[in-house]
């Protein structure tokens, strides 16, 4: 791959800025590709945005960028894409530093931002080795999540049109699963978590199968079935529906026939369980019975102590004496059978006598 430095002005890169929704977004005399396919979306904040100005009006070194040739002559950005567009929305007069637009300075002082040099690497190479050179130059600014990484492997118009349902502020997916479904739009959280659901968690070989596909309306189509499942078989909504891998469930459960009322019973008696430490693990326990997912409350060691103490050391299934140590606090009326986490249902049990009483 072959890689120049060049010196690109302000005023060179800021010319024929375009920023459009639908079109993407353009500057350098419209050869610039500001936001390829496999780019996020502009993540900058306040701060970070006006640091890059800042760097510009004292003639600070500002970190060197990378684009991309391509074969039309024009060039798409590797690395620096929220820089650049910070720079041309300032010039453009999208936004204001210090109380001021780029149009209310004076004109040695715009003079002085327009001649100021960019450090650009022009880069060219196959797409797997500008994607690669993407991966590793990735140094700047906001750190991409690993779901842009794979944006940027597998672009193509498969990744273009998922982005337009899992994507967008407002995209439909937002719509439709805002209250089940947690992380950010714009850092591609929904994306991966529907491709997670669809993939069984392979969403590497997922997205490589379905790389060059047309569009991405089987990926939006499952993951509409999990949500519609989930709202109709839990009746109830609460805030801890949001932390659930409902795409897993419902890979496993969705063919089943359930009460949606019966499990709103249950879930309910579950939700005023004090030892159930994790609320969230409820929905997942309610289908498979499995008390890991419910982190139920383990005994303290100031219990552990009283019980101890009131066996003399003494492990009540084997009758041989241990160290504090060496035993487990173990209940006697299991946690499913409505045995409760007190001094009262605690005995202590050496360990080879609690891993075989546990394997039962």
């Amino acid at each position: 791959m072959k890689i120049e430095l060049q010196k690109i002005t302000v005023r060179e890169l800021t010319n024929g800025y375009v920023d459009n929704d639908e079109n993407g977004v353009v500057a350098y005399g419209g050869k610039l590709d500001v936001r390829p396919p496999y780019q996020r979306e502009f993540v900058y904040g306040e701060k970070e945005r006006n640091v890059v100005i800042e760097t510009l009006i004292n003639g600070f070194p500002l970190n060197v960028m990378y684009w991309a040739e391509c074969e039309n002559g024009t060039f798409e950005i590797i690395d620096g894409q929220q820089r650049t567009i910070s720079i041309c929305q300032y010039v453009n007069g999208d936004f204001a530093y210090m109380f001021k637009y780029f149009h209310n300075l004076q004109p040695d002082e715009q003079e002085q931002i327009l001649d100021y040099e960019l450090q650009i690497y022009f880069c060219n190479g196959t797409d797997s080795e500008k994607l690669k050179w993407f991966r590793t130059i990735n140094i700047a600014g906001k750190a991409l999540y690993e779901q842009e990484l794979r944006n940027a492997v597998y672009s193509g118009s498969w990744v273009s049109d998922a982005k337009r349902y899992f994507s967008k502020t407002g995209c439909a997916a937002y719509g439709m699963a805002n209250k089940y479904v947690s992380g950010e739009l714009k850092r591609q959280e929904y994306l991966e978590t529907a491709i997670r659901w669809i993939s069984n968690n392979n969403i590497d070989v997922y997205m490589g199968n379905h790389q060059h596909d047309p569009n991405a309306v089987d990926l939006w189509n499952h993951f509409s079935s999990v949500i519609n499942w989930v709202k109709a078989l839990f009746v109830v909504y609460r805030k801890e529906m949001k932390s659930v891998d409902w795409g897993t469930l419902y890979a496993k459960h969705h063919s089943e026939k359930l009460s949606p009322n019966e499990l709103e019973i249950h879930i309910k008696q579950l939700m005023q369980d004090s030892d159930v430490q994790k609320k969230s693990g409820i929905y997942a326990y309610v289908l498979d019975g499995d008390e890991r997912h419910l982190n139920i409350r383990a005994f303290d060691d100031n219990t552990k102590r009283e019980v101890y103490e009131r066996q003399n050391g003494v492990c009540t299934i084997c009758g041989k004496h241990f160290e504090i140590e060496q035993m487990e606090a173990d209940h006697i009326t299991p946690w499913h059978e409505g045995g409760r986490t007190i001094a009262e249902n605690c005995q202590m049990l050496c360990k080879e006598c609690n891993r075989r009483k546990s394997g039962k």
